[in-house]
């Protein structure tokens, strides 16, 4: 039998005789040298509702410096309770955009990317809009040695509270000026202040300075902007974002030390091309195991493209409507609040756990699906006597259930396909299932791929397959 190992993430390219490999809601990891196959995909984690919020759509997480965990539902502010339960703090109506919330241990700041802003009293639980004149409005808040970081939108010009106060001082303002591009958002990461504006990205730092504390990074200048305000997403003292430049965009990037890495693959880029829009991009970061995933949302056009940090390697995540239409994960933003990790959904006002012993999401079903590069292609037609996946089996919940797998497969290198067909993954305590199909035809000489896809609530993975075949 020849063996088929599954190799990188979702690569979808611009012609079908380069790639046709597709990865939903499944990630990667590398097997010991030695393995039978270099690499197994396992489920991306599934969600577990834990409380219904009063009112509808997620705008935002935050976890404070005293370890309270606030959410922006609706037109409210909420903090949410050890229990799960929800306390109205007030009201700020419905936002612009994403909300982003941070605090300097006194306060909390909330901004939206309009000219309002809100704070909340730590200790008292009060919300005040904002009514200092030296207050534009930001995209984002951040905090740096006590210092609240805010940009002014449609300019290039970002501003600094003093430390531990919101008293602004209209004097306290500077402008990304390496170039005349604006700024679309500022972010802090590694205790450095990344003003990434349209096309291009400086950094600046705390020097201490009498007039204005912060200066730019002498001798970095980086080529990149942002093409989203709220695709920024912080961790391992580097930042994520989508990106753009003066010579196109549709690009992502990781920034560390000074400097930008360019993360997205062809395939990607040339999948954003198609999306109506990608300003509305939001994105978080969260971590399975020793994996860390930069997860980006495209609200408009309903999808969700995830990297992995640890391969390198990009998926698609995705929730399944009734009718069976795949659409962008139900969260809308992401909190690690007291061993959970929490996110709360774009449309409803339901909190979920997300997590990888959950493998469906709140009782919907997930559909995990992956297939192979190209099979033969040698010019000859091919039979495909057996298909045997290299699953894991016998997991289901039940000894009643049955799961499973359905395998198709296109001969056209995946312009067309063939109706797919059924495989049992095994009933609970089978663990020598072969999760196999006999007689599956013969191709045109131009290659087979493989497709597989399951839902199955219960723990499963796949490593690769195995083919019989012989030249007709």
């Amino acid at each position: 039998m020849i063996a088929l190992p599954l190799a990188g993430g979702s690569s979808k390219a611009r012609s079908y005789i380069a790639s046709n490999v597709r990865c939903l809601n499944l990630y990667g990891e590398k097997n010991p040298q030695g393995s039978e196959f270099p690499e197994t995909f396992y489920p991306t984690p599934g969600l577990r509702k834990l409380a219904t919020a009063p009112e509808a759509g997620y705008y935002g997480l935050y976890v404070s410096s005293a370890d309270e965990l606030f959410a922006a539902i609706g037109k409210s502010i909420y903090q949410i309770g050890t229990d799960f339960s929800f306390t109205k703090i007030g009201e700020i109506g419905v936002p612009a955009g994403p909300v982003s919330m941070q605090d300097n241990t006194l306060q909390i700041v909330i901004v939206d990317g309009s000219p309002n802003g809100w704070t909340v009293e730590m200790n008292t639980k009060v919300l005040n809009k904002i009514t200092d004149p030296a207050f534009y409005g930001s995209p984002r808040a951040s905090v740096v040695d006590d210092f609240f970081i805010f940009n002014q939108p449609d300019t290039r010009q970002f501003y600094v509270s003093p430390a531990l106060s919101m008293d602004l001082d209209p004097l306290d303002i500077a402008a990304k000026n390496g170039a005349p591009d604006k700024l679309v958002v500022a972010v802090v990461a590694n205790r450095l202040i990344w003003l990434l504006g349209e096309r291009s990205t400086e950094i600046w730092n705390n020097t201490g300075a009498g007039d204005f504390t912060f200066s730019r990074y002498p001798g970095v200048f980086i080529q990149h902007g942002c093409a989203a305000a709220a695709s920024p997403a912080v961790a391992d003292s580097a930042i994520f974002w989508l990106g753009q430049d003066e010579q196109g965009g549709g690009l992502v990037f990781r920034g560390s030390q000074l400097s930008a890495q360019l993360i997205s693959t062809p395939a990607l880029t040339e999948e954003l091309r198609s999306y109506p829009r990608l300003d509305d991009a939001i994105g978080y970061i969260h971590q399975v195991d020793s994996h860390l995933f930069y997860v980006l949302t495209f609200p408009t056009a309903d999808r969700t493209w995830t990297y992995d940090v640890l391969s390198s390697e990009w998926h698609e995540r995705s929730w399944m409507s009734d009718d069976g239409v795949q659409h962008r994960h139900r969260g809308s933003c992401f909190a690690n609040w007291r061993g959970k990790q929490i996110v709360g959904d774009w449309e409803t006002g339901d909190l979920y756990e997300l997590t990888p012993d959950a493998y469906d999401d709140a009782g919907e079903e997930v559909l995990r699906l992956r297939s192979w590069a190209i099979a033969g292609g040698t010019g000859e037609p091919m039979s495909y006597d057996k298909f045997r996946a290299v699953m894991e089996v016998g997991e289901a919940a039940s000894y009643a259930d049955d799961p499973k797998a359905r395998l198709r497969w296109s001969d056209t290198r995946g312009r067309t396909w063939s109706n797919p067909i059924s495989m049992s993954v095994g009933h609970r305590g089978q663990f020598t299932r072969n999760v196999e199909r006999h007689r599956l035809g013969t191709d045109l000489g131009n290659g087979r791929v493989f497709e597989l896809a399951w839902s199955a609530n219960c723990k499963t993975a796949l490593a690769g397959a195995y083919v019989d075949v012989g030249t007709d």
